[in-house]
C-alpha cells in the first residue's frame, strides 16, 4: 500500500484524533498537530513498520505520539505577546522581551472558552428545539429514561435523538 492510500483511508480519524487533543491543550494548533501526526506516520512507513499494521493500531499509535509529543513540547512553549513589537530599534529580534509563557489557568480559561464557542455553534445552527432540549437536560445530569419520561417519549428515541445530534455535531468536529 502506498503511503498516500493509507493518509486517505484514516485522514478524516486522525484529524477527529488531533482536534480532540487540541480541545484538551491550547498552546498548539490542531493543524500543527495533525502534521505532526503525519510526520509520525512517513517516517514509520519508511522504516517499515506500517506494512502489516491494522489501521486502528496504527491511529493508536499516532494517538499516543501526539500525547507524548505535546507532553515534551507544551513545557518549552511560548506565546508572543501581540502588544509589543518583536522589533528591538535598531531592526533585531527580542524574543526573550516577546515572548510569554501561558500559566495553567490562562489555558484552563482558553479551553473554557473554545468549548463554550463550538457548543453555541452547534447550538445555533441546525439543532430543532427538542434537540436543544435534550441537550440541556443531558447537560443537568438526567438519565435517558428520565429524558424520555420528562418530555414525553421512550428512551429509545431520546437514543435516537442523541445519535441524530451527534451526526450533526461531527460536520463542526472534522
Amino acid at each position: 500500500m502506498a503511503f498516500e492510500e493509507l493518509v486517505n483511508k484514516i485522514s478524516s480519524t486522525l484529524k477527529r484524533i488531533t482536534y480532540r487533543l487540541n480541545g484538551h491543550f491550547t498552546v498548539f494548533n490542531h493543524d500543527d498537530l495533525y502534521q505532526e501526526a503525519l510526520m509520525h506516520l512517513w517516517q514509520a512507513f519508511n522504516a517499515g513498520k506500517l506494512s502489516d499494521k491494522t489501521d486502528s493500531y496504527i491511529l493508536q499509535g499516532c494517538f499516543f505520539h501526539l500525547k507524548n509529543y505535546i507532553l515534551v513540547k507544551k513545557e518549552k512553549a511560548r506565546v508572543r505577546s501581540l502588544q509589543e513589537s518583536p522589533y528591538k530599534e535598531e531592526g533585531s529580534y527580542a524574543a526573550e522581551e516577546t515572548l510569554l509563557i501561558r500559566d495553567e489557568k490562562a489555558d484552563l480559561f482558553f479551553d473554557d472558552l473554545n468549548n463554550k464557542l463550538l457548543a453555541e455553534t452547534i447550538r445555533n445552527n441546525g439543532l430543532t428545539s427538542q434537540e436543544k432540549f435534550i441537550i440541556s437536560l443531558c447537560a443537568e445530569g438526567l438519565t435517558m429514561r428520565e429524558i424520555g419520561s420528562r418530555i414525553g417519549v421512550s428512551h429509545v428515541s431520546v437514543v435516537k435523538s442523541m445519535s441524530r445530534i451527534r451526526q450533526k455535531c461531527k460536520k463542526y468536529l472534522d
